[in-house]
C-alpha cells in the first residue's frame, strides 16, 4: 500500500488557484533561481503543454516570476510579480511552445541570463499537490526534487572526479541520500547530482571545486 501524506490530499501553502499550476511553477523558478550563477539581468520561460494553454488564467505566469525572484509558495507580492520584477529592473518574457507535444503536460524552461553575462537554461515539470523536478540542465537530461539538500557538480567525465566528490563528502560525515550520474557522451560535460538526508554545509562547494577537472559546483538548499 502507498503512503499518502496529508499534503499529499491538502496540497502545499500557496498563492493562487492551483498546485500543479500555481505552487508548482513557483517552486521549479525558485529551484532555478538557487542555482542561477549570480543576480539576474533576464530571464525567459518557454511554456508546454497545459502550462502553455492555461499560464494566465492560473497565475502561472506570476508564480513563475515570482519564483525567480525568490518568492516562495505562500508569498503574498507573488500577484504583483510583475510590478515588482520591473522596478528590480529585471526583464522577462514568455513564451509558448504547443508544437512540442511529447513533453511532460506541466513543463517550462527557464533561461536565466545574469548581469555578468552568464547563462543557465533549467527545465522544470510540475507533478501535481506542488511536487516538482527538474529535468534538464543545460540541455544534459538530468532528475531531481529539490525536497533534498541537493549538490550539483557540472565536470568533465573524466576518472576520478566522482571518487574526488564522494571524498569530500565522507570527509564532512555527509549521508549521501541519493547519487545520480549524467552526461552529455562519454568524455564530455557530465552532472553529478548527490541528495543529502541533513543540510549539506556551505563549505563542500569550495572543496569540491578543488578538482581541475571541476567545472562549478551548485548547492541548493530547501527552505
Amino acid at each position: 500500500m502507498a503512503f499518502i501524506s496529508v499534503f499529499d490530499v491538502l496540497g502545499p501553502n500557496m498563492i493562487g488557484p492551483s498546485s500543479s499550476h500555481t505552487a508548482g511553477a513557483c517552486s521549479i523558478a525558485l529551484l532555478a533561481q538557487k542555482m542561477a550563477p549570480g543576480p539576474l539581468a533576464s530571464v525567459a520561460f518557454t511554456l508546454y503543454g497545459s502550462f502553455a494553454r492555461t499560464y494566465k488564467g492560473h497565475g502561472t505566469d506570476l508564480a513563475l516570476l515570482g519564483g525567480i525572484m525568490g518568492f516562495a509558495t505562500d508569498d503574498r507580492r507573488i500577484p504583483d510579480s510583475f510590478r515588482i520584477a520591473r522596478e528590480q529592473g529585471l526583464a522577462f518574457q514568455f513564451t509558448v511552445n504547443q508544437e512540442e507535444e511529447e513533453i511532460y503536460p506541466n513543463t517550462v524552461d527557464i533561461h536565466m541570463v545574469t548581469r555578468e553575462g552568464k547563462t543557465l537554461t533549467v527545465r522544470g515539470e510540475s507533478l501535481g499537490g506542488g511536487k516538482v523536478r527538474i529535468t534538464r540542465i543545460n540541455q544534459v537530461d538530468v532528475d531531481f526534487s529539490g525536497e533534498y539538500s541537493t549538490l550539483i557538480v557540472i565536470h568533465h567525465d573524466r576518472p576520478g572526479v566522482v571518487a574526488h566528490i564522494t571524498r569530500c563528502l565522507s570527509d564532512q560525515n555527509i549521508n549521501i541520500a541519493f547519487m545520480k550520474l549524467f552526461r552529455e557522451a562519454r568524455g564530455q560535460t557530465a552532472y553529478c547530482i548527490v541528495e543529502s538526508d541533513g543540510r549539506l554545509p556551505e563549505n563542500i562547494a569550495g572543496r569540491i571545486r578543488e578538482n581541475a577537472f571541476v567545472n562549478d559546483v551548485m548547492l541548493v538548499q530547501p527552505a
